[in-house]
């Protein structure tokens, strides 16, 4: 039965909240400012609304901020509920930053320095814990408890790592997606599981005195199961429901609430288990990323909401339960040498782990560094020791004590040692595209998809797709049904070989239902449409019929593929010169992030081209004349026997042309791709494409749309780009980006 509390009660409630939360946001950015992460602050701001502090400077303040009997439980329940709540955010949040494929293509380096940074601080902690005096024990039913039960809760923990604390100064410093910080990761959830498993079984020994062999194989059962389950029916239940919330376009409410009901529902099998429910809301953020179907807007807006909120108030809490006035005499040496063990040995354990792994010494320094992060397992240990009666007060301050030491080692420690970490060439070149993928328009970290009729424009679609997005990012083949039959799709997963590939048939039904049943899946977690077009459109059509309906209603990039004319096999030999026309606009952009990727995987020769507009003359090469006039610093260019002034609007459109090539190129070197550029002068833009594509031998002819519906609901590129799809005889790619698309 829900007990009511009374107006005092929730007023202290409120105004700890609003203190611990004003004091951690304070200090944690005041530690940002000094280069350290904003958890060292937050741990701090704990420590001084604590006993240790505040509790001395104004005690009657203190006595009123955590006030004691008869309302000290129901008041620290509430706060540490807020604690846990906050926790569970955490890990979720480090679920997401959490790539399993990675971990297991690391997973050697993992589970050497999980051994490592487990087994040689245990093994201390056992020596330290054996030789502390029985002062430091508690009462268990009147009596003290046991050497040995007393020895193992010292031992755990000084040996786990916390992964919500090493994720947080992981996060704050750049180094999630490092290969060095998911290994991190990896050997914090380990140590996270095998702490929790020790706990369970120590815990249970302190109270009744004796191992449960069933209790701790329920428990290691369990877990694997739910680890194998969450990994299979959990992902796939997870995707049928973001699936579903997505099924009429993008649902940030729809995606948030799968996401928080998976982390709760993971967190009740996990603590059913007995192993904590933050453990359950990290896999559930490990199984949200993974998801095709998650809405990225959700996971960022959760990302942000608990660096503001759920962070601050979790680290700030922790930092409350530390009492600095019980370390006097022996009790501050035996705390100074289980520092020394937590610290040391975990450092030297981690090293050794990684060296055994074959790391270098710089990355096992950073391992060493960032796994001597404890946080909220240290805490837990500490409590249950205190509840069960193996810790008095002083010891249990003493093993408080260790996380926010340890932490605040750790970020320091891990800032020093990966400043200037280069890592691994082939850590380097995934960094690089990550990056790159962040910052495109176009090819971004998303699923491809593929509506496709086997004919040839539809398999160089494909091809085209193939080479100019990442492998590692799965497509979709929207089979289009053609004279009743589907389609042979051998050519299309020949050509998609080595990449992840669903494929779907459409029945056979009108033009306008296949592209509604398009349009419908391609809001399920796509980032481009690919698709390819007629070479001679039919009577009544812009493009074809079912691209021109997918125009009409598509939200999302469409690349069109039209192959070239007369080609003389099924399939285009490699390109080996592309004309990319280059815009100051966003839609051009997206072509060459396209056009760039692509010269990068096949070799493919770019021309960077910018047509400058010239009014109709009489004197066709004054453009150029005046290029080469002005390149070479003059002001004014001769034309006949009289000198003509360069104009000031002539000057600023070749800045602006000589601006966006060079933007253009310094792209293109980003991702190793083969570019020259070149300034035009034309009164028919258009037609200057054309003309310049078969100067230079070009066999594409890749460019920008920016797609308007005009008022009875047609499609229109503009004419530059409908003049290049009519008219050229090359093979033309043509990337859509929709009307009001953000620039």
């Amino acid at each position: 039965m829900l007990t009511s509390l009374d107006h005092h009660q929730l007023l202290v409630f409120w105004v700890q909240l609003l203190v611990l939360y004003a004091a951690a946001r304070i200090l944690g950015e005041v530690a940002r400012r000094i280069n350290l992460p904003s958890v060292v602050g937050q741990l701090c701001a704990g420590l001084l609304l604590g006993p240790s502090v505040f509790g001395v400077v104004w005690p009657g303040g203190f006595d009123w901020f955590l006030p004691g009997q008869p309302y000290a439980e129901q008041q620290s329940a509430m706060l540490l509920s807020v604690s846990w709540f906050s926790a569970a955010f955490l890990l979720v949040v480090a679920g997401f930053e959490t790539d399993l494929d990675l971990i297991r293509r690391l997973g050697r380096a993992a589970a050497l320095v999980t051994v490592g940074s487990l087994a040689v601080p245990f093994a201390g902690g056992v020596v330290a814990g054996w030789l502390m005096p029985d002062s430091f024990y508690g009462q268990i039913d009147g009596t003290s408890p046991s050497r040995l039960v007393f020895t193992l809760f010292i031992a755990v923990s000084v040996a786990v790592s916390a992964l919500a604390v090493v994720a947080k100064i992981l996060g704050d410093l750049g180094l999630m997606r490092r290969d060095v910080g998911q290994i991190t990761i990896a050997v914090g959830m380990a140590n996270d599981v095998i702490g929790w498993i020790i706990l369970g079984v120590i815990a249970g020994l302190a109270a009744s005195g004796e191992l449960s062999a069933i209790d701790i194989g329920f428990t290691i059962i369990g877990l694997g199961l739910f680890l194998v389950g969450a990994l299979t029916f959990g992902q796939r239940g997870v995707d049928m429901a973001l699936r579903y919330v997505r099924r009429d376009g993008r649902n940030l409410q729809g995606a948030l609430t799968v996401t928080l009901a998976t982390m709760l529902v993971f967190g009740v099998i996990t603590q059913g288990l007995g192993v904590e429910a933050v453990l359950g809301s990290f896999v559930a953020g490990v199984i949200l990323a993974k998801s095709r179907y998650q809405q990225i807007e959700s996971q960022h807006l959760i990302e942000d909401l608990t660096a503001v909120l759920f962070a601050p108030l979790f680290f700030a809490t922790a930092g409350l339960r530390l009492d600095l006035s019980l370390l006097q005499g022996s009790a501050l040496a035996w705390a100074l040498v289980l520092l020394f063990v937590a610290v040391v040995f975990k450092f030297f354990g981690s090293w050794a782990g990684a060296r055994w792994a074959g790391l270098t010494s710089r990355e096992g320094f950073v391992l060493g560094a960032g796994l001597n992060a404890r946080g909220a397992l240290e805490i837990i240990i500490a409590t249950v020791g205190l509840s069960l009666g193996v810790f008095n007060q002083t010891s249990f301050t003493i093993i408080v004590m260790i996380p926010l030491v340890t932490s605040l080692l750790a970020s320091i420690g891990l800032r020093v040692f990966s400043k200037d970490l280069e890592g691994s060439v082939a850590e380097r070149e995934r960094l690089a595209r990550e990056e790159a993928l962040s910052r495109n328009l176009l090819i971004r970290n998303s699923r491809i998809l593929l509506p496709s009729a086997s004919d040839t424009n539809s398999i160089v679609a494909a091809q085209i797709v193939h080479f100019a997005w990442p492998e590692e990012l799965a497509a979709t083949v929207m089979a289009v049904s053609k004279n009743g039959g589907g389609p042979d799709m051998t050519v299309l997963e020949n050509v998609l070989y080595g990449r992840e590939l669903d494929v779907a048939t459409l029945d056979h039904v009108d033009v306008v239902d296949e592209a509604k049943q398009i349009v419908a899946q391609s809001k399920l977690g796509y980032g481009v449409i690919a698709v390819g077009a007629v070479a001679e459109p039919g009577r009544g059509t812009f493009v074809s019929p079912l691209v021109d309906e997918l125009l009409k209603t598509s939200d999302l990039p469409v690349v069109i593929v039209r192959t070239a004319r007369n080609l003389p096999g099924a399939l285009p030999g490699i390109f080996a010169q592309a004309l990319v026309p280059v815009v100051a606009s966003p839609s051009s952009r997206a072509a060459q992030e396209l056009a760039a990727n692509l010269s990068g995987r096949l070799g493919t020769r770019l021309t960077l081209s910018h047509v400058v507009y010239q009014p109709p003359d009489d004197r066709p090469d004054i453009g150029r004349r005046l290029l080469d006039r002005i390149r070479s610093g003059g002001t004014a260019v001769e034309v006949g026997a009289e000198p003509t002034m360069v104009a000031g609007n002539e000057r600023a459109e070749l800045d602006v042309a000589e601006r966006v090539l060079a933007q253009a190129h310094a792209h293109a070197l980003e991702v190793s791709a083969n570019a020259d550029t070149e300034i035009r002068f034309a009164n028919r833009p258009a037609v200057e494409i054309v003309s310049q594509a078969v100067e230079i031998d070009a066999d594409l002819i890749v460019l920008g749309a920016r797609l308007r519906r005009l008022d009875d609901g047609r499609p229109s590129l503009g004419p530059n780009v409908e003049y290049v799809l009519e008219h050229a005889s090359q093979t033309v790619v043509a990337v859509v980006t929709p009307d009001g698309r953000p620039d």
